[in-house]
């Protein structure tokens, strides 16, 4: 049986999706963009700022299911702009330790509420 995992630390989700799905040990997180879960303002405009926001709604995300970084096997980032990598980069490995999940990063066209990256995960308990 699969469990919807919600929490008000995250963003409420703005379609017909879950934050996240526990299915026995595996979390599977929705994609996260930079929306201010406090007052559902965006937090865009510096890629780093935006970036650090996506990553404190997954945390909050996993720590809903028990869980924390340590425990993420696979990301993938969407962003709209290539050049950002590095700036996005910089900040997403501050969240990992000595040994980061799988990923693949992908440059798109566009993301919800136009934003400059989206970031998903997967986790194991």
């Amino acid at each position: 049986m699969k469990q919807r995992i919600n929490t008000s630390d995250a963003p409420a989700p703005i379609g017909p999706y879950s934050q996240a799905i526990k299915k026995g040990d595996t979390l599977y997180v929705s994609g996260q963009i930079a929306i201010v879960p406090e007052t559902g303002e965006m937090n865009t405009g510096e890629i780093g700022a935006e970036t650090e926001q996506v990553m404190k709604n997954l945390s909050a995300i996993l720590n809903e299911a028990g869980m924390s970084f340590d425990n993420v096997v696979k990301t993938t980032i969407f962003i709209k702009n290539m050049q950002q990598f590095s700036q996005i980069n910089a900040v997403y490995g501050k969240f990992f330790g000595d040994v980061p999940p799988a990923r693949e990063t992908v440059e798109v066209s566009g993301l919800p509420k136009y934003v400059s990256v989206e970031i998903s995960c997967i986790a194991i308990d």
